[in-house]
């Protein structure tokens, strides 16, 4: 029994690593990371320009396909990684489908998140169509596409859960955003039983980013300001919050009563950016019952290590709700929907950007091949 175990059996939440490579598929290192406690896998583009740039184990593949084009290879190659991990992750994802049958969870577990190509953040139809041609290609019941919540976003997240996707929506930063996000799930949801879809087959996460709020607030608070490091805490629990109003209402609970599964929270961006914060205030702080934290390797470990859940706020509605209210307390000079609309852009930017160097690294090792 590990630390994971207990914030799953114990607290209810649902401990994914933001991490995937080819060598922890091919070493055992994510089986190991499963035995321990381990529910779920995330990956973006910067995860995987990690992985290729500091990794051999992608070399043999590359140079097969090396007459490709880099971004045609780059996704043959994230099918391959999410593939297996999502072989690795399917014992998890048939024993929660079990728990979820005789009514002791709410949502199915075991996810592999592969996210829909960052160029398309803005485009609906092309996100759409490339959610459902990676769907097709991966060919597993607990693969997830993330596609953002950017405005074109939330229709496209409607259109993919209607066609029986599961979908993790990523890049919220936002209270206002969450719940558009939320509404769209919904919508998803009618439009899949409305087209014939088992209802209860189709999972779905919200991925609320955490500690980047902070980053950003406390360049507008003063030096020695008692709020620095707790907006974005305050804002989880604004989020918890509306999840838990948006799932009681007569809408969410008629979905219910048909047997789908409800659209976790989770808390994404959970390392500690400021190195004087305590390195797991954005997973102690934080722990629900009905969510999930993706972590990077180093914040997983310290989890394993040291981890309190004890000192979480979400423990109950009167919790979340007072600190919730802290945000109304923040001064005039921040602004944080202007904060989390800043966020927003620069998060798909980001996104693009670590998304062209990953097709420069393809491309520099299919160059190297021959």
């Amino acid at each position: 029994m590990t630390k994971l175990n207990t914030l799953y059996d114990s607290f209810g939440q649902s401990p994914w690593i933001d991490n995937i490579r080819r060598d922890w598929l091919q070493d055992g290192t994510l089986q190991e990371l499963v035995d321990r406690g381990v529910r779920g896998v995330t990956s973006n583009p910067s995860i995987f320009a990690k992985a290729l740039a500091t990794s051999n184990a992608y070399d043999s593949v590359i140079d097969v396909h090396a007459e490709e084009d880099p971004e045609v290879l780059f996704e043959t190659l994230a099918v391959l990684d999410v593939t297996d991990a999502c072989d690795v992750l399917m014992g998890v994802h048939r024993s929660s489908r079990e728990d979820f049958a005789k009514g002791k969870r709410r949502y199915l577990d075991g996810f592999v998140s592969l996210e829909v190509s960052p160029r398309l953040a803005r485009d609906t139809q092309a996100t759409i169509e490339a959610a459902k041609r990676l769907h097709t290609k991966v060919g597993r019941d607990n693969l997830m596409i993330k596609i953002p919540a950017t405005k074109e976003g939330l229709p496209a997240i409607t259109q993919v859960l209607g066609a029986g996707i599961n979908v993790n929506v990523t890049l919220i930063f936002s209270i206002e955003r969450y719940h558009e996000v939320l509404d769209a799930w919904m919508s998803g949801l009618e439009l899949a039983i409305k087209n014939g879809f088992e209802a209860g087959s189709i999972g779905s996460v919200a991925s609320f980013f955490v500690s980047r709020v902070d980053v950003a607030v406390d360049k507008l608070l003063d030096d020695g300001d008692p709020r620095r490091g707790t907006v974005a805490i305050d804002q989880v629990c604004a989020a918890y919050k509306l999840y838990a109003d948006k799932i009681a209402t007569s809408r969410a609970t008629s979905l219910l009563e048909f047997g789908v599964q409800v659209q976790r929270p989770l808390w994404a961006s959970t390392s500690t950016k400021n190195p004087t914060y305590d390195d797991l205030l954005y997973v102690n702080s934080i722990v629900g019952n009905e969510t999930v934290n993706t972590m990077p390797d180093s914040t997983l470990d310290a989890v394993l290590d040291h981890g309190n859940f004890d000192e979480t706020l979400l423990y109950s509605y009167e919790s979340v709700a007072k600190e919730a209210a802290r945000l109304d307390a923040l001064p005039a000079s921040v602004s944080l929907r202007a904060v989390t609309d800043q966020l927003e852009r620069e998060g798909v930017d980001a996104f693009v950007t670590s998304y062209e160097e990953l097709l420069a690294t393809v491309s520099s090792k299919m160059k190297a091949s021959h």
